[in-house]
């Protein structure tokens, strides 16, 4: 299955150690997901994608956008291929307007359910579908439930309103597409749905089966005495309130951040402000 990450930050910060240089950074863990990777980053409130076909782990461009990227909000995605050929269309992240997606799953036998699926996106972004992925269809999917809810253009939205509607998105997909699996090594042909969305100001993670970790405090801050936005909340847990960072990754990297599980069902976000909410079983 892929890897993902996940960064919100109260400031620009760089992700090049959590990308490239940590001992389970995304760029080691391409030698085993090989099929391609990407990376958005916002800058002026606008997202950039860069993506290749290409394993990350010997590609050059994954290293040089590692290395530049500063920005309070970034995703990244490394493929190993269950639906779809190895193209740039079928890399991740997916953006359509501010929003980016990036997923860690399957649909088992996605090609019987695939027809119902799209039926149920929204005709007006239906066509923006290029890629032949379960993942590319579960984005428009979650954007056609936000989209009647609000106007997606909009970079503030209601906490709550945002939350459940993602919820009742995924009861809705889980009927037509199917349970997701228990536990994270139930095998490559199992269900999983597993997902980071943003629109750079709210961010969200979705535990669909696939193991995913946050982080939103560290042990001790190495810049604790020279951060303008250091605070109490950076050194300690909270379940709810403000927070400075949000990560999610795949695997927990090493450094001086605490990584949390999230549970099965679990979705874990903060919006524009940084208001951390954590709601699922």
């Amino acid at each position: 299955m892929c890897r993902l990450f996940g960064f919100r930050s109260v400031i620009q910060s760089q992700v090049h150690s959590s990308l490239v240089d940590a001992e389970n950074a995304l760029g080691i863990q391409s030698g085993s997901h090989p099929d391609g990777w990407g990376v958005a980053y916002y800058v002026e409130n606008s997202p950039h994608v860069v993506k290749s076909a290409q394993a990350a782990v010997g590609d050059a461009i994954f290293k040089r956008v590692s290395g530049v990227v500063s920005s309070e909000t970034v995703v990244a995605h490394i493929r190993k291929t269950t639906v779809g050929n190895n193209n740039i269309l079928n890399t991740h992240p997916f953006q359509y307007g501010n929003w980016i997606f990036a997923h860690n799953g399957n649909i088992t036998d996605f090609n019987d359910k695939k027809d119902e699926l799209k039926a149920r996106v929204s005709p007006s972004l239906r066509r923006f579908i290029l890629g032949e992925t379960d993942s590319e269809l579960i984005f428009y999917f979650l954007l056609s439930h936000l989209s009647g809810k609000y106007n997606l253009g909009d970079k503030t939205i209601e906490h709550s309103l945002l939350t459940d509607t993602l919820a009742k998105a995924m009861e809705e997909l889980i009927k037509v597409a199917g349970a997701p699996a228990d536990k994270d090594d139930s095998g490559e042909k199992a269900t999983y749905y597993t997902f980071i969305l943003t629109n750079g100001k709210h961010m969200v993670g979705y535990q669909g089966g696939k193991n995913l970790f946050y982080s939103t405090y560290k042990n001790l801050c190495g810049d604790r005495d020279s951060c303008p936005s250091f605070s109490p909340e950076c050194e300690a847990r909270t379940k709810t309130g403000y927070i400075n960072h949000l990560i999610f990754s795949s695997e927990p990297l090493s450094g001086e951040n605490v990584w949390l599980p999230l549970e099965k069902g679990q979705m874990i976000s903060v919006d524009q402000n940084m208001l951390l909410k954590i709601s699922g079983t």
